[in-house]
């Protein structure tokens, strides 16, 4: 099925959190709790949070559509880390964080996800960023496999809270083209 990329709206901010219902769990390590799922979903990945993020001028957001229907997103957020253990790991500056990237499990192995990765670096070297960072959980193998294909490598960690769970991430990062 052909598929296009495109800049999200405000008007995808129901789609697309319907989207994240479906993907961030297949991100999630096998122990994470449907509990500490659904609590980050609620509260980082809603429909008025996607609606906020479209809203913010230094916030990015790609889909990925086909047929009519999203079938990925990734996020780019232009500012500073504010984390101090991975503002201390970037090497590249200024950087911009892809803060999320999702594919729909129907999606994975066509190629989809290596353009969606394209055109997210693309979006972040227009904007002038020398580097993209990204933090992924350390659990998730195929997810690091894919982001080292994709050009990054491990510079650090940084702990993620899932609920009530404090989760584990690689801090992973890669220059961009000038």
């Amino acid at each position: 099925m052909a598929h296009i990329i495109r800049k999200a709206t405000e008007d995808d901010a129901g789609r697309l959190a319907e989207l994240a219902g479906v993907t961030f769990p297949l991100a999630c390590p096998p122990g994470a709790s449907p509990t500490d799922i659904a609590a980050h979903l609620a509260n980082t990945l809603s429909e008025k949070h996607f609606r906020a993020y479209a809203a913010d001028p230094d916030i990015t957001i790609l889909v990925v559509e086909a047929g009519g229907e999203l079938r990925g997103y990734s996020m780019l957020v232009a500012r500073p880390a504010q984390d101090p253990e991975v503002a201390a790991a970037l090497n590249l500056l200024p950087s911009t964080e892809l803060s999320k990237c999702y594919l729909h499990p129907d999606h994975h192995g066509l190629g989809a996800a290596a353009e969606l990765m394209h055109a997210t670096v693309e979006s972040a070297a227009a904007a002038g960023a020398k580097g993209l960072w990204l933090g992924v959980n350390s659990e998730n193998a195929k997810a690091i496999r894919f982001y080292e294909k994709s050009g990054f490598s491990k510079v650090g960690t940084k702990t993620f809270k899932l609920g009530t769970t404090v989760e584990h991430d690689f801090v992973m990062e890669r220059s961009l083209p000038a």
